[in-house]
Order: structure tokens, then C-alpha cells, then sequence
């Protein structure tokens, strides 16, 4: 199995808690909390601006809130760099994929599973195995002595994802991961992302390709401004007119489902 498996009795495996974050007087986060449970996996929407990608970078430590609190499994990681929260079990993946790109394939996914874990060199297995495993997982096997820098789009995005698997991870921060793929790809990477939930990951996804979430997330939250719009059952929320007339205003509707051609186009964001 590649990752981890959270326990059943966790009730709260990740947790932000009234986190706020501001760059002089514009304030990014405002006062935002948001739950994952253990197994759960949880997809974020809003519109361009909205704070989404600066919510997973405060989760994943990678910047740190002016106010509020982020818990791991119930352990206040707050003040605790991103790399001690990898060995924690928690990896993030990039909306812009960051490969070594003059390493292989292999070697890119040997540096999470040698320095992601707790004690920097992985104690609990072997990091070559642990980098088969990951790889075998997002169907890269093939390509494990292809250089990085040489792959196509979707196979980018897959190395991110064994990168982050070889990690031995608990939660998936996953920051648009299918942007700028076909149709057909976001549909082979939304199977890979549904095997790696099966396996015990507890995944958050932030995505604009919203047939895409409907297809693995549990529940949605939608943030606008910083603050948390609505939450609960994915086709709820999407449908609400409180997401409508922040996308797109009160007179049009979201795509839900696959387009004639392309990808629902709903505008990116990188923050």
C-alpha cells in the first residue's frame, strides 16, 4: 500500500483553525478554518484570488498565519517547518510541476522517499523499494530512467504525485494538479488520484475542473475573499447560488460535467 493509513478514531486528521494570513493591508486568509477527517477527501473551489492556494501553503507550512492555529492529527503544528511536517506525513504537490529536471524519473521520486521521512533518512523500509512502489502507483514505472526535464505534461503531473507518495504521506495537499491536461487526461489522472484515496490517503484537493472533484471528493468548501462561502456535499454546494454568483454571476452555471471539447473552463488562480 503506498502511504498511510489514518485511523479510524482520528475524527480530525488535519485541521486549520481561524488562520489568517495578510501581505501589508490586503488580507489573504481571513479567519478561516477548515476540517479534513481521517480518509476523507476534501475539494476547495473559488474564484480567482480567492486565498485557496495560500490555504494549503499555510496547511502545509510552507508559509505561517498571523493568527489562528494548524493541528495534525490533534498536534499543534503551527510553528513546525514544511519539511517537519512532510515527516509527519503530510506532502504537498505544485500546480506548476518542480522536478529535478536533469534527474530521472527514479531519482527524483529516491529524494522523497530518502529525506521525507521522519529522521531525514527514511528508517522504515527501503528507499528504492519505497521509490518502485510510488512509481508503480502512478503508472511511471516504465519511465524510471527517462529524464524528468524530457516528460510530457501528464507524466510531470504524475511525478509530482510519486514524489509526494514516496514520502509516505497521510494527506495529499493537491494544488490543481489536473490543470492544463486534456480531457482524456484529466480523466486517466482522476483514476490515479481515486486509487491512491482507496489506499488509505487522505486527500485535499484544490481544483477548477469541478467534474473532475465531483468524481472523488467527499465534501466541498468554497472560500471566497479568505473566508469560507458555504461547505457539505459536493453537487450541493457547486449547484448553491452562493457559488454561482461568485464564479460567474446569478444568470449562468458552472459545468459539472465534461465538455464537448476541452476542460471546464473555470479561470485559474495562483493564490
Amino acid at each position: 500500500m503506498v502511504g498511510g493509513q489514518a485511523g479510524a478514531d482520528v475524527a480530525a486528521f488535519l485541521e486549520l483553525e481561524g488562520v489568517s494570513k495578510a501581505y501589508g493591508a490586503l488580507r489573504v486568509i481571513d479567519d478561516l478554518s477548515v476540517r479534513l477527517d481521517a480518509g476523507e477527501a476534501l475539494g476547495v473551489v473559488g474564484p480567482n484570488g480567492a486565498g485557496k492556494t495560500t490555504m494549503l501553503q499555510l496547511a502545509a507550512g510552507q508559509l505561517r498565519p498571523d493568527a489562528g492555529r494548524v493541528r495534525l492529527e490533534g498536534r499543534d503544528v503551527t510553528d513546525l517547518p514544511t519539511r517537519t511536517r512532510c515527516q509527519l506525513g503530510m506532502a504537498f504537490t505544485h500546480q506548476v510541476p518542480r522536478p529535478f529536471v536533469g534527474m530521472t524519473v527514479y531519482e527524483n521520486v529516491l529524494v522523497g522517499a530518502t529525506f521525507g521521512r521522519t529522521g531525514g533518512v527514511r528508517g522504515d523500509g527501503d528507499p528504492h523499494q519505497a521509490s518502485l512502489a510510488a512509481m508503480e502507483a502512478v503508472e511511471l514505472a516504465g519511465r524510471a530512467n527517462r529524464l524528468a526535464g524530457t516528460l510530457p505534461l501528464l507524466e510531470l503531473k504524475r511525478l509530482e504525485l510519486a514524489r509526494a507518495l514516496a514520502t509516505g504521506p497521510r494527506v495529499l495537499l493537491l494544488d490543481e494538479i489536473a490543470g492544463g491536461l486534456t480531457e482524456a487526461e484529466v480523466h486517466q489522472l482522476v483514476a490515479t488520484i481515486r486509487r491512491l484515496r482507496g489506499a488509505g490517503v487522505s486527500i485535499v484537493w484544490i481544483e477548477h475542473i469541478v467534474h473532475a472533484l465531483l468524481s472523488v471528493v467527499d465534501r466541498i468548501v468554497a472560500i471566497n475573499f479568505g473566508r469560507k462561502l458555504i461547505e457539505g456535499d459536493p453537487r450541493t454546494v457547486m449547484a448553491s447560488p452562493e457559488v454561482r454568483d461568485v464564479y460567474l454571476g446569478s444568470e449562468a452555471g458552472l459545468q459539472q460535467g465534461p465538455p464537448a471539447t476541452g476542460s471546464p473552463v473555470i479561470p485559474e488562480e495562483s493564490g
